[in-house]
């Protein structure tokens, strides 16, 4: 519940900005929540998704991030990012399909949950830009490494 909590609270705190994108993923037929999407306005530009379980593998989130792309094409972002922990391969299997590409990955301390983590860093670059990565996370962690899993 103290989870919970804090991420709603993280989101509502988010949703105040004047500048963001959160969106919440529903059916039309009874515009219900089943999870959401967002891009959080750090220089990161990072690309955030969850969904219900029971709507896992209808491709609900891969149609959700293509719309929000959509958009940020058309805004003129230069680029997004989104991570994923190693251990959930069908998050990066969604970042594969909306045209991200894999970069790098990193060791994490993560939080709320205080285990350490490996993620993988995608990156779309929508101005032609494609060498350009975004280094942030290559930085700040001691354990960087390319993986060649695919």
């Amino acid at each position: 519940m103290e989870e919970t909590q804090s991420f709603l609270q993280h989101y509502q705190e988010e949703y105040q900005q004047t500048l963001g994108h959160q969106y919440a993923v529903c059916f039309k037929k009874d515009n219900l929540p089943i999870g959401y999407v967002h891009l959080s306005y750090n220089d990161s530009y990072d690309l955030g998704y969850g969904l219900r379980h029971d709507f896992w593998r209808m491709g609900i989130t891969t149609e959700a991030c293509l719309a929000i792309i959509e958009q940020l094409r058309k805004i003129g972002f230069s680029y997004i990012t989104a991570t994923h922990d190693r251990n959930n391969p069908r998050s990066g299997e969604v970042m594969k399909k909306i045209g991200m590409t894999y970069r790098y990955s990193y060791e994490e301390q993560w939080q709320p949950k205080d285990k350490l983590v490996v993620f993988r860093m995608y990156q779309l670059n929508f101005d032609g830009q494609n060498s350009r990565v975004y280094q942030k996370y290559w930085n700040q962690s001691k354990q960087h490494f390319i993986e060649s899993f695919l």
